[in-house]
């Protein structure tokens, strides 16, 4: 007899015939190669004051929630951090996840279910697309970016309630939703709007508030957000950002925080940490698009309105290539293939970092515009400088 998994060896054949194989790749701790792969876009997961809150909240909590949030894997630190990441971000409320996936599962499943419907961006996170596949409402993907199609589709619908969710910054483009005509096309319907602002948070925004305050939808009463604590925060967990009857709910209802362990103090202090460095230091923000405006310029695409930089190239094994030339020249980046991206659509994903020096971005840049030249990748223009402008604060 065939053994039971033995489909797995022909699944592998064929993921790595078309180069989609992929495998783990440990970092070691120390100085390496100059990171444009993670999301540690303001550069706080090594900031000693991060790291500080981290230690000291070990130092009194332990290692671990040693429970679910409703037995005792809520501390005063949770609260803490609840409190002023709803203040930072303007909204009434905030609950603590032990991820951002799980935030938006608890969010999605929890506010639909059986007789509503949720409206889906094509082109949203795979934590949203997977809360849809548990909400047991009817789900209608619509075009990305499309207010339009949410309207018909809110229009449309035989449902008493409806949830539109969509990602305020692409993860894999970098493209921002158009949150102003989306809450319109809500509004008008009856909806409540969920934004995922993972990428958003640290970046867009006053002070990197969030693409949501950007637009002054912040605290809205038909409006949610959800955020990771592990990209521009440097920590990791997740959070929803909604009204306090909303959060309210959710302790209720949401069975990924009823079910799942606290997150962790260090994680939860680390985070707790960060965020009053954003808050002290808004030009993170600012700095951030900036260096994702002088990498976009290196490569030869268009200038990115978040620190996510996309370069297109195509072909998966083309973009496998160019990402270990770049890490052969001191270079990380991030190599986006299908299922993350669209068949023919592989690409180099860039993300700055509001940290880096001078000197590295330099190198960087004439890495990239190596590499790019030889697999053929964009267009690449004569150097664009790196130099920090006169009185930015560092």
């Amino acid at each position: 007899m065939t053994h039971p998994l033995a489909w797995l060896d022909d699944r592998a054949d064929a993921r790595r015939e078309a180069g989609l194989r992929r495998e783990l790749r440990p970092r070691a701790p120390g100085a390496g190669p100059i990171d444009l792969a993670g999301n540690d876009y303001l550069g706080l997961s090594t900031d000693p004051r991060v790291v500080a809150g981290g230690v000291d909240a070990l130092h009194v909590w332990g290692a671990g929630s040693t429970g679910s949030r409703l037995v005792t894997g809520s501390t005063t630190l949770h609260a803490d951090l609840e409190r002023e990441l709803a203040a930072f971000c303007g909204f009434g409320d905030a609950l603590v996840f032990s991820s951002g996936y799980t935030a938006n599962l608890g969010a999605v499943t929890a506010l639909s279910g059986p007789g509503a419907l949720v409206v889906s961006d094509a082109a949203a996170h795979a934590s949203l697309v997977d809360a849809c596949r548990l909400s047991r409402a009817r789900v209608q993907v619509v075009a990305h970016n499309d207010p339009a199609a949410v309207g018909a589709a809110l229009a449309a619908r035989s449902e008493e309630r409806a949830l539109v969710v969509t990602d305020s910054v692409g993860s894999a483009d970098g493209d921002l939703a158009p949150l102003a005509e989306l809450h319109r096309v809500c509004r008008a319907h009856g909806a409540v709007l969920l934004v995922d602002e993972a990428h958003g948070l640290g970046v867009r925004g006053p002070g990197g508030r969030g693409l949501l305050a950007e637009h002054g939808l912040a605290g809205a009463d038909d409006v949610l957000a959800t955020v990771t604590l592990s990209k521009a925060l440097g920590s990791q967990g997740g959070a929803v950002l909604a009204p306090p009857g909303v959060t309210a709910h959710l302790v209720d209802a949401a069975r990924s925080f009823i079910f799942d362990t606290g997150l962790n103090p260090a994680a939860t202090g680390s985070a707790l940490a960060a965020l009053r460095v954003l808050a002290a230091e808004p030009w993170r923000a600012a700095e951030v698009l900036r260096v994702a405006g002088v990498l976009a310029a290196a490569t030869g695409v268009p200038t990115p309105e978040s620190a996510v930089v996309p370069v297109v190239l195509g072909d998966a094994g083309v973009a496998v290539a160019a990402a270990a030339r770049c890490l052969e020249a001191g270079l990380r980046v991030g190599c986006f293939r299908p299922p993350s991206v669209p068949a023919g659509t592989s690409r180099l994903r860039l993300t700055a970092r509001a940290d880096l020096r001078d000197d590295e971005l330099e190198r960087a840049c004439d890495a990239l515009r190596r590499v790019l030249s030889e697999v053929g990748g964009p267009a690449v223009p004569p150097a664009a400088s790196a130099t920090r402008p006169r009185g930015t604060v560092r």
